[in-house]
């Protein structure tokens, strides 16, 4: 089992990402938006860069299943979200360009395989419940 953790702190002018893996912590500049507050990428940019950073990475790992060395990965995300509160993600494709010492069918069957066993993307497919646990009111006075 993976344990992992994603935790956004913000204040006025400071964004704080820490994301920690079976208790192995790091963090990622993502500055707060111009008004201060919040971050500069929504929840929909996101998204798509996991998805993207979930099929980049298993490439390089079921590529190195089968003795495939990748040189590089490129994946592009996209898709539509309503222009209204609470709305889902919609029409979301990805596409990759893979550079790889094997011949163009191995590259494919890599990568087309790779789309089966991505985590991110299975959970999108699948769908998985997310729970609102509690919040700690903090009143100002």
């Amino acid at each position: 089992m993976i344990n992992i953790t994603a935790e956004v702190s913000n204040t006025r002018n400071d964004h704080d990402v820490t994301l920690t893996t079976n208790g192995n912590s790091h963090s990622i500049t993502i500055p707060p938006k111009a008004t201060g507050f919040g971050s500069s990428a929504n929840g929909g940019e996101l998204l798509f860069l996991a998805l993207a950073t979930c099929f980049c990475n298993d490439i390089y790992r079921e590529a190195a299943k089968r003795g495939i060395t990748v040189r590089s990965v490129k994946v592009d995300v996209s898709g539509d979200f309503d222009d209204a509160p609470g709305s889902v993600a919609s029409n979301i494709h990805y596409r990759a360009s893979i550079e790889a010492e094997a011949d163009t069918d191995a590259i494919r069957d890599l990568a087309h395989y790779t789309d089966t066993v991505a985590e991110i993307q299975n959970t999108l497919r699948l769908g998985t419940s997310v729970i609102f646990e509690s919040v700690d009111a903090i009143p100002v006075t």
